[in-house]
């Protein structure tokens, strides 16, 4: 059987994970009468949330007299790790783009990627059917964009399809009838080369994909690049310098089929399989027979350009609401991570009750918390900060090349926050009353902007962006410009009391909320922190009774995401993250600490 290895890559919402599910429904991969959730491949709680892929998954489809194994990707740049380790598994690509948006940030980072590993790409313009598409428009982008990254001749002349993963259909040119996905599959089997692998050499599999399963264990994936594997064969690790991780035997080999994992006997070269049995082995270790002694080479994965601090809940509410609270269940589910994920970085600090963990952005980081609150986990986190590098004794900082798609009208407003922020205007364009604004500017600069962008547009812009290179240190960011609102006491919160604390500034809480002595309630109107007092009830008398005045009414506060409480704080500032609740405190709790780090600090 021919077996084709190709993987999807696209922006954020340009279709590839529904594209995925009709090529599934298509194939025959599903009973006709089978019941199918939408965006089958997203299968993470998280992902469905917020409609994003995060993890790379893999299926595969039987078309004619062959197989073709998919990689569906993230469209994120933060999860750009999660792409840069899967590209190995393939030998061409799906490079899917919107009618209408054309080449993304996100497009142009992963199929960089893709083209210098030599791999072969098909173009889908996905979305063909918008009113708004622009899909000659699109392809001429698309063609710049190749030239841009240095595709050679081959890559260049690409086959070219207009889809509608929605609908089901995809046509060569776009007068054809639009009946069904079966030319697109013909075209991966034709244009997708068969995998470069040898099956006479002995066992050899780079390791791309780890996942944990309560049965079977440790999960590896990864694509056989030469010889033959069989259930109970012994078989030896390697890292990535040569080093032997561990010898073991392979208890189980899973194939995919569809969106499940069917356990077969043995595999061949070129297939891309799980398997289970080995204890240590991790990503970007080579799984080999015995006698095999070079490991096969693995793609370095781009640094991390962010970093937080997750330490211990320490607050006076700790423990009320999480089952995982010490530094030791902690920091062993951060080095889990750390195995599985390639893109993150675990150190201890020297505290030893906190850990620095850096990543490629807020939202790779934010994702990694949220999964840990829902997994039963307290822990407080500091503000992000971004990594610094020195050469020849200057400091350098990362740059991220930012895309911006706002309505004409606020243009100005959204340059003009960008070069607060020590951005610098590359591109400016215009069309159909849309301005596409494209910002080198720091890491730093982004910390805490998306919130008032999305104030600044009247949440119509769209903001995307991706590591471009160091840089030297472009000096001060103005930060927060307002203090906040500071509890001075433990207890829950008195409506008369939040009632009368309105006119300081905007509430963070409700009455009836568990506060405690430095936690933040809300922002001040004015530049300066402020200790108030939420917990201040109404002085009753024999004349004046509780009942006697008019129902308070008191304004919605204002409530944050994980990301938004995480951009907000500042670096004296922490978010406590529980099971149930996200609050902000000071890092110091008492009013006279703070005030003596303050002198430190002007000292």
């Amino acid at each position: 059987m021919k077996i084709k290895n190709v993987a999807i890559i696209a922006h954020v919402d340009h279709g590839k994970t529904t594209l995925v599910d009709n090529l599934l429904k298509q194939s025959g991969t599903f009973r006709e009468h089978q019941n199918v959730s939408e965006r089958a491949m997203d299968s993470n709680d998280l992902e469905r949330e917020r409609g994003i892929t995060i993890l790379a998954k893999c299926t595969s489809i039987a078309w004619k007299d062959g197989r073709i194994n998919i990689v569906d990707t993230p469209g994120h740049a933060d999860f750009g790790g999660e792409v840069e380790r899967i590209l190995s598994m393939v030998d061409g690509v799906i490079v899917l783009v919107d009618a209408a948006e054309g080449p993304m940030p996100q497009t142009k980072f992963v199929l960089g990627k893709a083209l210098k590993l030599g791999l072969r790409p098909i173009v889908v313009i996905n979305k063909a059917d918008r009113p708004d598409s622009r899909a000659d428009e699109v392809l001429d982008e698309i063609f710049d964009l190749f030239v841009m990254l240095e595709a050679n001749d081959d890559q260049l002349d690409f086959p070219v399809m207009y889809a509608s993963g929605r609908d089901g259909w995809a046509v060569k040119e776009l007068g054809e009838p639009q009946e069904n996905l079966h030319g697109m599959m013909d075209l991966i089997q034709e244009h997708v080369p068969s995998p470069d692998v040898d099956p006479s050499k002995p066992f050899a599999m780079l390791s791309t994909i780890q996942e944990y399963d309560s049965f079977l264990g440790r999960i590896l994936t990864g694509r056989i690049q030469s010889g033959k594997l069989t259930v109970n064969q012994s078989v030896k690790v390697l890292t990535r310098d040569g080093e032997v991780r561990e010898t073991g035997r392979v208890t189980k080999i899973l194939v995919f089929r569809g969106l499940e994992r069917v356990s077969v006997d043995s595999a061949e070269a070129g297939d891309i399989v799980a398997i289970a049995g080995l204890a240590d082995a991790t990503v970007s270790d080579t799984i080999c027979e015995p006698n095999t002694t070079a490991p096969l080479p693995s793609t370095p994965i781009d640094p991390p350009t962010l970093s937080m601090t997750f330490s211990i809940n320490d607050s006076p509410l700790a423990g009320q609401e999480g089952k995982s609270l010490t530094s030791r269940v902690l920091g062993e589910r951060l080095m889990k991570e750390a195995e599985s994920n390639v893109a993150i970085r675990v150190t201890q600090t020297a505290d030893r009750d906190a850990y620095e963990v850096a990543g490629r952005g807020e939202l790779q980081l934010g994702v990694l918390i949220e999964t840990m609150r829902r997994e039963g986990f307290e822990l407080s986190v500091s503000r992000p900060q971004v990594i610094y590098r020195y050469e020849d004794g200057k400091k350098l900082e990362p740059i991220e090349d930012v895309q911006i798609d706002v309505d004409d009208a606020y243009s100005g407003t959204v340059v003009e926050s960008m070069n607060l922020r020590k951005g610098e205007l590359q591109d400016m364009r215009q069309s159909n009353g849309k301005t596409r604004i494209r910002f080198f500017i720091p890491a730093r600069g982004l910390i805490g902007y998306h919130g008032q962008f999305l104030t600044e547009t009247r949440g119509t812009g769209v903001m995307n962006r991706i590591f471009h290179d160091y840089a030297p240190y472009k000096g001060s960011i103005e930060g927060r410009r307002r203090g906040v609102l500071i509890s001075n006491g433990d207890g829950e919160a008195v409506g008369y009391a939040l009632f009368n604390l309105e006119d300081r500034g905007q509430l963070m809480i409700s009455p009836g909320t568990k506060v405690y002595q430095g936690m933040i309630i809300g922002e001040h109107s004015r530049e300066n922190d402020l200790e108030v007092n939420p917990l201040k009830g109404k002085q009753l008398t024999n004349v004046r009774a509780s009942g006697k005045d008019e129902a308070i009414k008191l304004t919605t506060p204002r409530t944050m995401s994980l990301e938004e409480a995480l951009a907000y704080i500042e670096d004296d500032e922490r978010v406590e993250v529980t099971p149930e609740n996200i609050r902000i405190r000071k890092v110091f709790l008492c009013p006279n600490e703070r005030k003596k780090q303050a002198r430190q600090k002007e000292d």
